[in-house]
């Protein structure tokens, strides 16, 4: 037998490790639906309209994202800006109320929800963020919901589905509301254990940021074994706004390589980056080949639940588009895109339209 030149041996390792990375095969029996701020594609985000929707269509986890009342109550919002996805400017009483201020390391104008207390947020509705794709059908229909309201209405829609449903709750800008006073992890924590049904159901906590996802780890203990913790993560150049905030030099790039993903596992489940991490996009748009994320992070002993898969040509890879029209509903190709990622070995993924989510790993 002939002897393998360096040169070839190195495409035939390359091969065989894009081979392994295209098929990696996930932690879990069957990977999970998450219903992106609800069924974000079809009303409303983060209302409880959305969340209805998303757990009639199957999501197996609805996601509240949280963000902090002046009075302390946690409420979904995606930021804590609201001049984008609610009717706030149209309300003369709140003009005053609009300002800049400096959350995560950029300049924000708007109204924010610490400027508000939870009644006054009560008298506001919910508005399509992406109404140039989605439409403004259910403006101005829906309010803003508490994590306690949320919580009760998914007990009762999973009831009445006779299936369990899981919350995937994430704190936003973590650092930021610990300095002005309104600490998010304990309060959220508290809550969870006041309902009955998130002291049985799945529950996983995700964040952004590092510092409170250790802190919940010590918190959490043994007496939680149905809470989980996902860490998120961002573009690869990008920091974790604690590490930032405190002169660190980690960033994302460095938590996805195989010693990051290692300390992470410490004090984390899952890891949850931009689903073209898994999966890349050539320079024309198209789907590229899978990187070493999924293996590494399985390697590490993580769960990996990427964000987020969208169904319209607008948000997909150019090789599953339908026609040429940005805003084109696309069932067929966030389909086909989703599959490509399970084939990569996801273990759950957030989707704005679960029932989307629900054909891809159902009819596999």
């Amino acid at each position: 037998m002939k002897t393998l030149s360096c040169a070839a041996l190195v495409l035939v390792t390359l091969a065989m490790s894009s081979a392994l990375h295209a098929n990696e095969r996930p932690l879990v029996a069957k990977p999970l639906v998450m219903g992106h701020r609800g069924a974000s594609a079809l009303r409303p985000e983060h209302t409880l309209a959305s969340y209805a929707k998303a757990i009639a269509d199957g999501a197996d986890f609805v996601e509240p994202d949280l963000v902090m009342t002046k009075d302390g109550v946690p409420v979904a919002r995606h930021e804590n800006e609201i001049g984008g996805t609610t009717d706030v400017a149209s309300h003369p009483e709140f003009a005053g109320r609009k300002t800049t201020k400096t959350i995560d390391g950029h300049q924000v104008t708007g109204w924010f929800t610490e400027d508000f207390t939870l009644a006054e947020l009560k008298t506001l509705r919910a508005r399509e963020r992406l109404p140039e794709l989605r439409g403004t059908k259910y403006d101005g229909q829906f309010q803003i919901p508490t994590l306690d309201e949320i919580i009760d209405f998914v007990a009762a829609e999973a009831a009445a589905q006779r299936r369990v449903v899981g919350l995937i709750p994430e704190i936003k800008h973590g650092t930021y509301f610990q300095k002005a006073g309104l600490p998010m992890e304990d309060r959220v924590l508290a809550i969870l254990d006041a309902h009955a049904y998130t002291r049985t159901a799945p529950v996983e906590i995700q964040s952004f940021e590092i510092a409170n996802l250790r802190y919940l780890r010590g918190k959490l203990g043994r007496s939680h074994a149905n809470v989980r913790l996902l860490q998120l993560m961002d573009d690869a150049g990008e920091q974790p706004y604690d590490v930032a905030a405190s002169g660190g030099k980690l960033t994302y790039g460095d938590m996805m390589k195989p010693a990051g993903l290692r300390d992470i596992a410490g004090y984390a489940d899952a890891i949850g980056p931009n689903i073209r991490a898994i999966i890349p996009l050539e320079k024309d748009g198209t789907l590229g080949k899978p990187t070493a994320l999924a293996h590494d992070a399985h390697a590490a002993k993580l769960e990996l639940h990427p964000y987020t898969f969208r169904p319209e040509n607008h948000f997909q890879a150019r090789n599953f588009w339908q026609g040429s029209d940005p805003k084109t509903f696309n069932e067929a190709g966030s389909i086909a895109e989703i599959r490509a990622y399970l084939d990569a070995g996801v273990d759950a993924f957030f989707t704005d339209d679960p029932a989307i989510g629900r054909k891809a790993v159902d009819g596999r």
